[in-house]
């Protein structure tokens, strides 16, 4: 692996590991301060995840393109950006930063470091809204692709915020996040019963999108009107 590759694996790592470390533990910290209201503690949970995922975003995009998420990496990798031998590093490091992140903030409220969750969260319906969520997320990705990473930041923080209500399953559309979410049995846990159904609607959701965007971005003769830069 060359050093260039190594850095932004890092940066996947680390952004991934915070990522999931806020969302985590602030559904912890919500759960805790909301006195039995969840549409409090969701609120709370909400605008600690906005507001992380515009940090992180802004600090790692020079580096890795800012993924942090498993959807993320496979649409841009369809276009070759990265390449395929870069995919698989890039996923791994998201997994690994996201079950590093779940044990920081379990550890962090006096949990053990990974507590299986029982949180259920099945039903065709939950699975469909993953599809729905990470379908739009992917495309507020590449509409927003051009306009560069502050746009983007702003935009997939307030698209993640938005689908935290608008969907039943309040929005992982992250298949790395998903996995972690399932090593904490609290607020934002969910069982790894229901973790292959949730990933499998977010893979078909980003993928979704990107057949759709390559679609739009087609003139008549074939060729795309832009080049898809790498987010």
């Amino acid at each position: 692996m060359d050093q260039g590759l190594k850095r932004r694996a890092v940066a996947e790592l680390v952004g991934t590991g915070f990522l999931v470390a806020a969302v985590v533990g602030s559904g912890i910290m919500a759960e805790r301060l909301a006195v039995g209201n969840p549409a409090l503690a969701l609120l709370a949970n909400t605008i600690a995840t906005g507001a992380a995922l515009v940090a992180l975003i802004l600090a790692l995009w020079p580096i890795s393109g800012a993924h942090f998420n498993p959807v993320v990496s496979l649409t841009t990798a369809l276009q070759s950006e990265p390449d395929w031998s870069s995919f698989s590093i890039y996923v791994g490091a998201q997994i690994l930063g996201g079950l590093v992140g779940v044990a920081v903030a379990n550890l962090m409220f006096g949990l053990p470091a990974i507590s299986v969750s029982h949180h259920t969260r099945g039903g065709v319906q939950l699975v469909a809204s993953e599809f729905v969520a990470t379908f739009g997320l992917i495309v507020v990705i590449n509409g927003c692709a051009r306009a560069g990473p502050k746009t983007i930041a702003i935009a997939v923080a307030g698209y993640i915020m938005a689908a935290y209500w608008f969907t039943p399953s309040t929005s992982f559309a992250n298949p790395a996040v998903t996995i972690a979410r399932s090593m904490s049995d609290t607020f934002t846990g969910i069982a790894p019963a229901n973790v292959p159904g949730f990933i499998a609607a977010q893979i078909l959701g980003g993928m979704a999108a990107t057949v759709l965007f390559r679609w739009l971005l087609t003139v008549p003769d074939g060729s795309e009107t832009t080049r898809r830069k790498n987010v």
